[in-house]
């Protein structure tokens, strides 16, 4: 069955001990906690967590189908313009089930891809000296309309367009993934005729891959996103599930809370054995860190609570990173990503079979090579105490990666309730953007501008 499994006996204590292990029986004493958890988090499911429901819009799946065929084979490119939840997701789907060289070669006329996640001027620059933009689709995402990022980059590419192709040229370049009503983007696509998608409500932005918001970019590029859903539909019954042993949303969760605040395991590493889910890691980071750092209030006062997300890849961080992590400090734990079977099959010729450095090579596949290194590093973390996850990948397909997905998106939900702060604001993210609002010169933000000038009127101290 294509069905991804979790696999936690390596971070149990009957396999490391119990120093850094999970006791078989702490899971199940958290079966009444992690019920009321997700009893929580289905209490919100047709309220403000609406992303629960995503992989079931059809009539917005269909929608967005229609409208890749209907611009088929006009662009060469689709170029996101969003950051964030906005970007990382679409670049997670795009290297996942797409081949890695997709940008050299299209397959079957699909548009190139391209994700400016960043306003670096070199970046962008770069990116108007070397690409055609009236071969181009952008695809502007942002909830808000008011993300400073996007719409500087909205505004400069807009530009080059009408520069190019005149003020009604243009608009069928532009697509807009945004409110349905609020927000800036809203008025400014009905005035100029842009075709747009809805961000729903209740979809945060991290939380918002199988929305418009990834699935639109996913469908232009080729990408099976009804299987993706279908895979995400398969999980969503999974996570619902009562018993905690049956559920991999629970397990997972739990064993995120246990490792961290019983074992003092504040850095959660994803270690993805397999350049398709490199990305996946990075989606994920943003995913944990953004939804469980948080600074939590309660009768003793401010705690500041959340595990650290760090991303490796197999077999590369083997030489940047293992050394580290089999003999450092123990304050990590580690979820392998790993594929069953590839896609392709490449194997290792058998010359210098006279070199026993070589001979052992010959005859083999790099798929044997791959899954050796990542069992290598499984068993040195393990025999060093080291307590490690594995979820499994029969191979990697849209209906795998939906569910691992959904699988991620409803565990960090549950963490949310375990640690006992709201998993789905980002009070650190918006100090920060008000900060950048000041520093700009955005109206309304005079008294923010004064108070940071102030501070930087003190006498700094460099070297």
């Amino acid at each position: 069955m294509d069905r991804i499994t979790l696999d936690y006996t390596n971070a149990l204590a009957t396999t490391i001990g119990p120093d850094h292990g999970v006791r078989e029986a702490e899971l199940g004493d958290m079966q009444g906690v992690l019920s009321e958890a997700q009893q929580q988090v289905e209490g919100r499911r047709a309220k403000d967590l609406r992303w629960l429901d995503l992989p079931y819009q059809s009539a917005v799946h269909q929608d967005i189908l229609r409208y890749a065929e209907e611009v088929q084979g006009q662009f060469e490119n689709v170029v996101v313009l969003g950051i964030g939840g906005s970007a990382l997701g679409n670049r997670a789907l795009h290297s996942a089930l797409n081949s890695p060289f997709h940008e050299l070669s299209p397959p079957n006329g699909a548009p190139r891809l391209f994700i400016l996640d960043n306003v670096d001027p070199d970046l962008v620059g770069e990116f108007l000296d070397t690409i055609d933009v009236t071969k181009s689709l952008f695809n502007v995402i942002s909830k808000s309309g008011s993300t400073a990022e996007t719409m500087s980059q909205f505004l400069i590419f807009r530009r080059a367009l009408i520069e190019r192709l005149g003020e009604e040229g243009h608009k069928p370049h532009v697509v807009v993934t945004t409110d349905a009503e609020a927000g800036v983007l809203r008025p400014i696509v009905q005035s100029e005729g842009y075709r747009s998608f809805i961000v729903p409500d209740g979809v945060g932005g991290r939380f918002s891959v199988l929305s418009p918001v990834g699935l639109l970019s996913s469908a232009l590029v080729g990408i099976d996103i009804l299987g993706l859903l279908k895979g995400a539909a398969d999980m969503d019954k999974r996570c619902r599930l009562k018993p905690w042993n049956e559920n991999p949303a629970m397990v997972y969760a739990a064993m995120q809370w246990i490792l961290q605040e019983r074992k003092d395991k504040n850095i959660a590493v994803t270690f993805a054995y397999g350049h398709r889910l490199r990305d996946l890691a990075d989606w994920y980071a943003q995913l944990l860190g953004e939804s469980i750092g948080k600074v939590k209030t309660s009768a003793e006062g401010k705690t500041h609570v959340g595990p650290t997300p760090v991303r490796a890849v197999g077999v590369t961080d083997q030489h940047s990173q293992v050394q580290l992590y089999v003999e450092g400090p123990f304050d990590k734990w580690f979820t392998l990503l790993e594929i069953g079977q590839h896609d392709h099959r490449v194997q290792i010729p058998t010359d210098y079979g006279d070199k026993d450095a070589l001979a052992y090579l010959g005859g083999r596949s790099l798929s044997e090579l791959l899954a050796a290194e990542r069992e290598g590093t499984r068993i040195a973390l393990t025999e060093a105490g080291r307590p490690n996850v594995s979820i499994r990948f029969p191979r990697v397909t849209a209906h795998t990666v939906g569910q691992y997905m959904y699988l991620k998106d409803y565990a960090v939900a549950l963490m949310g309730e375990l640690y006992g702060i709201d998993a789905f604001d980002q009070p650190g993210v918006e100090a920060g953007k008000i900060a950048a609002y000041a520093l700009m010169g955005r109206k309304g933000f005079d008294d923010r501008a004064a108070q940071i000038q102030q501070q930087q009127d003190k006498e700094s101290r460099t070297v």
